[in-house]
């Protein structure tokens, strides 16, 4: 296992596979490294890196848990970066991932060499924001993975009409721990906490301003067919403000697609760029 220390001493847990065109895995809100490996076996010819934000996964939880924003999150990925001595990567963001992309495009925009946008963009839907509160920081009421993954096949079958069983049974395995109760959270369940009071006190940046800043980056955008985060409103508006923005409707999936469906993988090949 491979750890790097952050500037306010938190022990970040990260992997590092492969090696060639340097790509950074920014995962979702509540995910960890393992967020990719449905898309690791089409990149074996790429260097893969993945990190567990803090509080997620393997890496220290603060005490502060304001922390667990993302402006503390894109520092903790370029203090990787530097860890691994990278100038310049690929960055592929799923959901909370791609606004840590375009906070680093705001911030760092010579570290970046392109980056793919995974069923996000600078507005996020209402509802879908409310489905993902209705369970951040809550474990899981299934007791078994068997359990979760039936309970993910119902209840995502709208969005992922069809996903099979096997599948969910994966993600069900990457999202929740086995602990001796049953399922556990692999988070700090205060992220929850972290959300609601940033929103509270208006702590949200312009996106707007932060997707301007890939203006000159080579950057792609991934939209579930039946995403209710990224609506096709918005991802019109995306390529109005990023003329030579390229992007892909994944029919049959909603927040978020997988990354191995062929739709994806065409447009993460076609926007990767060479170290």
């Amino acid at each position: 296992m491979a750890f790097f220390t952050t500037s306010d001493d938190r022990q970040i847990y990260f992997e590092d596979h492969g090696s060639g065109t340097p790509v950074l895995c920014l995962a979702g809100l509540t995910r960890n490294c393992r967020d990719f490996s449905f898309l690791a076996p089409h990149l074996s010819d790429m260097r893969m890196i993945a990190m567990d934000y803090r509080g997620r996964g393997r890496s220290d939880r603060d005490p502060d848990y304001m922390n667990y924003n993302i402006f503390r999150e894109s520092q903790d990925a370029l203090e990787l970066l530097d860890h691994l001595g990278l100038d310049r990567v690929n960055v592929i963001g799923t959901s909370r991932g791609g606004l840590i992309a375009m906070a680093l495009a705001a911030s760092h925009p010579e570290r970046l060499l392109s980056v793919v946008l995974n069923d996000v963009g600078p507005v996020l839907e209402p509802a879908g924001i409310a489905k993902i509160m209705d369970y951040v920081g809550k474990p899981p009421v299934s007791k078994t993975y068997d359990l979760a993954a039936k309970a993910l096949h119902i209840a995502m079958a709208p969005q992922f009409p069809d996903v099979p069983l096997e599948r969910w049974q994966e993600v069900a395995e990457i999202q929740f721990e086995k602990t001796a109760d049953g399922l556990g959270l692999t988070y700090d369940p205060a992220l929850r906490t972290a959300i609601l009071e940033q929103a509270a006190v208006g702590a949200a940046p312009d996106l707007w301003m932060f997707f301007e800043a890939l203006k000159d980056i080579p950057t792609g955008v991934i939209r579930g067919e039946n995403s209710d985060v990224l609506s096709k409103g918005t991802l019109t508006e995306m390529s109005n403000r990023h003329p030579v923005l390229l992007s892909a409707e994944i029919p049959g999936r909603g927040h978020v697609p997988f990354l191995d469906e062929p739709q994806a993988l065409d447009l993460i090949r076609k926007i990767l760029v060479d170290a």
